[in-house]
């Protein structure tokens, strides 16, 4: 079998190049099925953006279905003295408070010695807390020196860290202070001793510093607190104590601007989602050119369903509609906000706006009566596997494997008739050869025969 290199040497014929069209014309029976492939890998792409689109959609809803997020607060001080910060638990109101005594640690510190390095003598230190808790660590000679006894202390408990300060005394510098980890009566050291190492260990009873509560005084009532972190006095709300013989007030508001932005979000969102599905829908007659999904029904079924949303009023007393809270419906299907009108329902009826979107409970029955959860259960539908978006895709993927395997068909069939080709070719080529090679021969016998007949030209 004559290969393709070898084509065209017999006959002087181009038959290489005439190949490589025929090749190039049987080909082209390939395009179609790669313009219909890219066709369904841009709807699957759309399909992507669509659900990228909803999923937005899907969060801003979840945001606005959360009850804390209506009752968001925020909280501010006037004067000085303390920082105050609000969780959503606290209650709306001033609360005046005034900062008597700051929380202080408890601290003492050793006579001292003349070399932090030197051993002591084996020994036992002990101490009590002020709310009994009670620690006694025994230290070997060998192991006793001041640095030694500050290691032990520190690796075997929490309550107490011990340290080395040089005092500057020329004769004994060196001395063991100790702190308690936490502020307050409580974490305070009520009693230590040094037990051995050769008494030269004692506390000076000049260093010590008690430890001791922080006292307020909120709205005219007295409070003690461990820490000068004070979680437990105003409900929700934390006061950072930070001076003494201060006064501030802490005002604590319903934070209006979290919720009114809750809303805002949901508008956009789903504003931005009806833009999505008028895109991939689209048709320009100038330039006759199409939205990826333009006809596609699981567009059509988003379309619908979404549209479902806003024909649904909530059960219950008070606000039913959206619109009735400032959210409208416009003709291109996107939604307005009037901003004021949710600014004044805010103020005004903030239970029954939470109510609307978050719904009120329903003893005995788990059915959603809040907008935000009919709405989301629509769009879990739509997000859902079997629902139109996962089922378009997985149509468009399956609709992609069928061409490519066609595909492969086509590229069989084509490389059967290229080779049909060649072998025919190298027939041609062989065959013209051959009569080449006759009409040589004859044109050279007819030249002997006329040099014998003495014929000349």
């Amino acid at each position: 079998m004559a290969s393709i290199a070898a084509l065209g040497i017999g006959s002087g014929l181009d038959l290489n190049g005439l190949l490589t069209q025929l090749e190039s014309a049987e080909r082209q029976r390939l395009e179609p099925l790669v313009q219909q492939r890219a066709s369904y890998q841009a709807r699957i792409s759309a399909y992507g953006r669509l659900e990228g689109s909803l999923s937005a959609f899907q969060n801003a809803l979840t945001n606005l279905g959360k009850p804390e997020t209506f009752q968001a607060v925020s909280s501010s001080v006037t004067g000085e003295g303390l920082q105050a910060a609000a969780s959503a638990s606290a209650v709306p109101g001033s609360y005046n408070v005034q900062v008597n005594t700051l929380a202080r640690a408890y601290s003492s510190a050793t006579l001292g010695v003349d070399d932090k390095s030197r051993d002591l003598g084996a020994g036992t230190f002990s101490f009590n807390l002020g709310d009994g808790t009670s620690h006694s660590i025994d230290i070997e000679a060998g192991a006793s020196s001041l640095e030694g006894i500050r290691d032990a202390i520190n690796a075997q408990q929490g309550d107490v860290t011990a340290s080395i300060i040089n005092d500057g005394d020329p004769n004994a510098p060196f001395r063991l202070a100790l702190t308690s980890s936490k502020t307050g009566v409580d974490a305070a050291v009520s009693s230590l001793t040094f037990n051995g190492f050769g008494d030269e260990l004692a506390v000076d009873a000049g260093s010590i510093q008690a430890g001791t509560n922080a006292s307020l005084i909120v709205n005219g009532i007295g409070i003690s607190s461990q820490s000068n972190q004070v979680t437990d006095a105003l409900q929700g709300i934390t006061l950072t104590l930070e001076q003494e013989g201060q006064t501030a007030t802490v005002n604590v508001t319903r934070d209006e601007a979290a919720i009114t932005g809750a809303v805002e979000n949901f508008v956009k969102s789903y504003n931005s989602l009806q833009s999505t599905i008028k895109d991939l829908s689209k048709y320009n007659a100038e330039t006759q050119t199409a939205g990826r999904l333009l006809g596609d029904s699981g567009l059509r079924t988003v379309e619908t369903r979404l549209r479902s949303i806003f024909s649904e009023a909530v059960d219950g007393e008070g606000l039913n509609t959206l619109s009735e809270i400032g959210i409208s419906r416009q003709l291109n299907g996107s939604l307005e906000l009037d901003t004021d009108k949710l600014k004044e329902l805010t103020s005004t009826q903030l239970t029954q706006l939470s109510n609307f979107f978050t719904g009120t409970e329903n003893v005995g029955t788990d059915e959603a009566n809040g907008f935000v959860a009919k709405a989301g259960n629509t769009v879990t539908q739509l997000l859902d596997e079997n629902g139109p978006i996962a089922l378009g895709t997985e149509g468009m993927k399956s609709a992609i494997e069928r061409l490519e395997e066609r595909y492969a068909r086509e590229e069989v069939s084509i490389a059967r008739t290229i080779e049909r080709y060649r072998v025919q070719f190298g027939q041609l080529d062989s065959m013209i050869a051959n009569m080449n090679s006759t009409s040589s021969y004859l044109m050279q016998q007819f030249d002997a025969l006329n040099a014998q007949l003495g014929n000349k030209k």
